[in-house]
């Protein structure tokens, strides 16, 4: 996908997807098909005919987000070919039902609430009160300056310091988030791309300090450069550059830390942009083809990598769509890994994924009505088979959320888990005639994407001229249009709006976060070995120059030497300058 020169596959499996569905397979006999198409009929022409002649206004048409057309009602005749080797049953290829035999019914999906402000002990405090109120999952966030390889105290981290997230300038900074937090007894999921490579060595680093070997880590970093060019925006490096230290990271953890889930392939901020759910799908699924390939041409076999790495999707409010989204991308990622890459492992074929509740569905507007858009959302996800979630605070259109917020977050996950018995079923909505038609439809279109993005030249050069971010460009555009013209309707935006004397309490971060930051950080370089860290930051510029050595040796070296992020960084900005993205026509 990452190569240049057209693939046969794609066009090939695209045009096969559709032939199939023009005929009848064997889930249904053709006799009561046939029945049905005629009873469908007769219906449609009489009693569905006479109530929309009554009521004209409710015969307007419907879509997906995604634009699809929709018809009033689904029947067997809608399956096509379809046939239940083709679905599978839970823990079997193609997975479509769910990666594990058991799903919830064994154990719930991981509840890992996305956390992260101020100051390292300010997030510390935070990580706690979260596995005390039952979370199974830390998950970190950073604030802008270390997103971008700054240190707290460069010009461009003025007043942004802890703002979006947690401030991380040294492994002093991480020593102290994790301060009794045992990582050799937690899983933590750390989103961070542009800087990841540095992030994992710190987190190594404070495990070697805690006595844990680094072989028993476990977690992810997101890591996913592809989509920050397609969607996020937060690069350092010209792609190339980002991607031969993703290669790194996957050698290394392959080697050292194969516990370490080295990628999460996000399609969340390619959704978060204003793209559809089809194009999260295709797009998310490109950019995991994309590193397949990446991990060839570093040598390695896909059952060796392959496991390891994992999805992190979007929920957003079309609650069926969604289901359909995350049921479509396990069918999908299994039968290409299988016939195009010829993988035969099972644990190589499964698509495990985290999901997050839309943070661009939730509204300033009526903000408790977030807490509703965010109860759909979350239950979507598990419907669809999530391995893990999290969801979203009622408040975060106004700031970082409160920790009264943050606990109904976490409380509408356990309600879903404990409550509702919607874990007791494995693929409760498998045989719904729409989940199942909508399943096929967003597959169909996925591989059509994969077809497109091949034609313009593969996944690289479409980033790079822009192709992908237009798709989604213009999809946002749609989506606004149709909102502006009370086409979509958004509670409390452009239906039942109403005025609201006094905002809701936020969580505000001051300049005490930066003054704290800069100080730490200040007392790290006074007190660390000048001639070890400069040593080790020319050891590292060393790997950067040959694209034969990998560079998370020597960067863990460095990180432990306590040189800083915005010092191992700038080694790469020195090695290889930027990146300016396209301009969109």
């Amino acid at each position: 996908m990452l190569r240049t020169g057209r693939d046969p596959y794609w066009k090939r499996k695209a045009k096969a997807l559709v032939e199939s569905r023009a005929v009848t397979g064997s889930l249904f006999d053709r006799k009561a098909v046939e029945q049905v198409r005629r009873g469908l009929k007769q219906w449609q022409g009489t009693v569905y005919a006479d109530w929309t002649a009554r009521f004209p206004e409710e015969a307007k048409e419907h879509q997906t987000a995604s634009g699809i057309p929709l018809k009033p009602i689904y029947t067997p005749d809608d399956l096509g070919n379809a046939d239940y080797a083709s679905q599978g049953f839970p823990g079997v290829f193609p997975y479509l039902r769910g990666v594990y035999p058991n799903m919830y019914r064994g154990r719930k999906w991981t509840m890992r609430m996305f956390s992260g402000f101020g100051t390292p002990e300010d997030t510390n405090r935070r990580l706690k009160l979260l596995l005390d109120h039952g979370e199974t999952g830390l998950s970190v966030a950073f604030d802008m300056p270390t997103l971008y390889g700054y240190d707290c105290d460069h010009e461009r981290a003025h007043g942004e310091v802890g703002r979006c997230g947690v401030n991380v300038s040294s492994m002093k900074d991480m020593e102290v988030i994790f301060d009794e937090i045992p990582l050799g007894k937690v899983s933590t999921s750390m989103t961070i791309n542009a800087p990841a490579t540095v992030l994992t060595c710190m987190y190594a680093g404070v495990a070697k300090k805690q006595g844990v070997p680094i072989s028993k880590l476990r977690g992810t970093v997101q890591a996913d450069m592809l989509k920050e060019y397609i969607a996020q925006k937060e690069w350092v490096y010209p792609p190339e550059a980002h991607l031969r230290l993703v290669r790194d990271l996957m050698v290394f953890s392959t080697k050292e830390m194969p516990l370490w889930n080295y990628i999460s392939i996000s399609g969340y901020h390619i959704r978060e942009a204003g793209s559809s759910a089809v194009q999260e799908l295709a797009f998310t699924l490109a950019d995991g083809f994309g590193y397949v390939e990446l991990g060839l041409e570093a040598g390695l076999k896909v059952e060796q990598f392959a496991p390891r790495l994992s999805f992190f999707f979007n929920s957003t409010m079309d609650f069926f769509e969604e289901i359909a989204k995350f049921r479509a991308a396990r069918r999908i990622w299994a039968t290409v890994l299988r016939e195009k890459y010829g993988v035969k492992d099972k644990r190589s074929l499964l698509m495990r994924f985290h999901t997050q509740t839309s943070g661009a569905s939730l509204t300033w507007q009526q903000p408790l009505n977030n807490v509703v858009r965010t109860a759909i959302e979350a239950l979507a996800a598990v419907l669809g088979g999530t391995q893990s979630l999290h969801t979203n605070s009622y408040d975060e259109a106004w700031a970082l959320p409160t920790e009264q917020a943050v606990e109904v977050a976490l409380r509408t996950q356990q309600v879903i888990a404990e409550e509702t018995g919607v874990a007791s079923v494995i693929d409760p909505l498998g045989g719904s005639y729409y989940v199942e038609w909508l399943t096929e439809q967003l597959e169909e279109e996925a591989y059509k994407y994969f077809d497109r993005i091949d034609s313009a030249g593969g996944l690289l050069k479409a980033i790079k001229t822009g192709y992908l971010q237009r798709e989604i460009a213009e999809n946002s555009y749609r989506l606004s249009k149709r909102v502006e013209e009370g086409r979509d309707s958004v509670v409390g935006v452009n239906k039942l709006a109403k005025e609201e004397k006094e905002p809701i309490e936020t969580l505000k971060i001051d300049f005490r976060a930066q003054r704290s930051q800069v100080r730490r950080l200040n007392a790290v370089k006074k007190t660390r070995d000048e001639v070890k860290v400069k040593a080790a930051l020319a050891r590292l510029e060393k790997a950067f120059g040959s694209e034969k050595a990998n560079s998370i040796y020597p960067m863990l070296d460095a990180v432990m030497q306590y040189a800083t992020l915005g010092e191992v960084v700038d080694v790469g900005r020195e090695a290889w300058g930027g990146f300016k993205e396209p301009m969109l026509l």
